[in-house]
């Protein structure tokens, strides 16, 4: 079962009946919109989805930032192969054969 990540929640089929009688009732609290008693979308008024925008804003520069002094980049090549050299299998486990067990023929 799917978790509704808001108090309020509309059918589709009552919001393509009337939308305006939605969006009035819900005012600046968000609405999960259900399809089948499953989330299909949710409906934010434009003051709380732009704040949503305006924190992840604010999140991901300081994440930028963050990176940034946190000392010199790694050339993308340096990171491959390091990761190759770390988590590369041995050369001969890949070079030889499989061998599986063979049953004797029942007598």
């Amino acid at each position: 079962m799917e978790h509704v990540l808001a108090a309020r929640s509309v059918s589709i089929t009552e919001l393509k009946r009337s939308p305006s009688a939605v969006l009035e009732q819900a005012g600046s609290e968000p609405v999960a919109v259900l399809n089948h008693n499953r989330p299909a979308a949710y409906l934010l008024s434009p003051e709380v989805y732009g704040a949503m925008l305006d924190r992840l804003n604010a999140e991901l520069r300081g994440a930028i930032q963050e990176g940034i002094e946190s000392g010199p980049a790694i050339l993308d090549q340096d990171l491959f192969a390091e990761l190759k050299a770390r988590y590369a299998e041995p050369e001969n486990v890949l070079s030889k054969p499989v061998k599986t067990p063979r049953s004797k023929p029942l007598a």
